[in-house]
């Protein structure tokens, strides 16, 4: 006689449910169109919530096999906050060894790093950090790298840039995907930014049992953004109880009007070089002035932005008094005409072509 079994409830066969933040995240990772098949990341680890919250989120992820991903934390320590930044990075070390995963750690000296480039201590921290971020990419040949920016961020993003006079580009913010380089094949994703707020962050983390570091610099309101997060956006809240989803809804409607507008300053560049071939001593094509002068101004001032931007190798620096500037050349008939640009490079006029002088930065 064979023994009677224990009929299974349907509960039996159930599996592990993920969390409602590693759901979210997972949604976003299929809406970017980021790799579901065995793919190697680096993932940006702060030791902050948001950060801490991204690398556990892929780790639920990745053992309740939604994605198959070879994950390096990647961390840098800028030098800034002495004792309290080397334990944030022994700690970051400790919980990616913890979990599994080799982690890549680097200590810089951004202040001196700042004195001696003769920028500020918050972009030049930015700097090393992608900096390193496409490094260890290289090196781990990573195909993607992925930051912890929020929802919060982007709001805060959208108003500095408002604040400081910036055009339809920066009023765009943070893409969720970009690449590091137009020729480069890594890319930078940011899969929190368009739905995980802040809070969120820090209450999965407290979920997951995970403590997250505290950086002191984050309430210091000697940094613009401080004062933007603890100042301004309470006080929008108080005309717009969602403003920060306003405010990253409004950035994504810009990066769609600024692509199309891109994307016809391209075409203007590449008819104005085509009249205007580059000679032995170009480093640049040179442009033609009368179609440029044909253009709309926004197309223009695209194109001439895009053009500096592939002879400087960037744009650091170039603000919108270089582009009036470089309008001014365009005007009138007088040719023989010249202006600079940060870091050393020259533009000039001549028998009716720009023409650019100069290197990089």
């Amino acid at each position: 006689m064979k023994r009677a079994t224990k009929k299974r409830t349907p509960h039996s066969f159930s599996k592990p449910r993920l969390s409602p933040f590693a759901s979210g995240l997972l949604r976003e990772w299929k809406r970017l169109e980021l790799p579901l098949k065995p793919t190697t990341v680096v993932v940006a680890v702060s030791g902050g919530a948001d950060s801490t919250a991204l690398f556990l989120a892929l780790h639920e992820l990745f053992t309740k096999k939604k994605l198959k991903l070879r994950l390096i934390v990647a961390h840098v320590n800028h030098g800034l906050r002495g004792d309290a930044g080397a334990e944030d990075a022994r700690r970051v070390k400790a919980l990616a060894t913890e979990l599994g995963y080799l982690s890549a750690l680097r200590r810089i000296n951004v202040r001196k790093k700042a004195t001696r480039m003769r920028d500020n201590i918050e972009q030049m921290a930015r700097l090393v950090r992608y900096e390193f971020l496409e490094q260890t990419a290289n090196k781990k040949q990573a195909k993607i790298v992925l930051t912890g920016h929020t929802l919060d961020d982007q709001a805060e993003t959208v108003l500095l840039n408002l604040i400081r006079g910036s055009g339809a580009d920066g009023l765009g913010a943070m893409e969720p995907v970009r690449p590091f380089h137009p020729k480069g094949k890594a890319i930078l994703a940011r899969p929190l930014l368009a739905w995980a707020k802040r809070v969120e962050t820090e209450k999965y983390c407290r979920t997951q049992g995970v403590d997250y570091c505290h950086d002191e610099m984050n309430v210091d309101e000697k940094f613009a953004r401080v004062r933007v997060r603890q100042e301004v956006v309470p006080l929008l809240k108080t005309f717009n109880g969602k403003i920060v989803e306003t405010l990253s809804r409004t950035a994504e409607l810009l990066r769609a009007d600024s692509a199309a507008l891109n994307g016809a300053a391209e075409r203007l560049l590449e008819f104005a070089s085509r009249l205007s071939p580059a000679t032995r001593t170009d480093a640049m094509p040179a442009l033609d002035v009368d179609l440029l002068m044909l253009a709309p101004a926004a197309i223009r001032r695209r194109a001439l932005r895009q053009w500096i931007a592939r002879g400087r190798g960037d744009l650091r620096r170039v603000e919108f008094v270089h582009l009036r500037a470089l309008e001014g050349l365009l005007s009138g008939n007088r040719g023989g005409r010249t202006i600079e640009l940060p870091g050393g490079a020259k533009v000039s006029r001549l028998r009716g072509r720009l023409r650019f002088h100069g290197g990089k930065r």
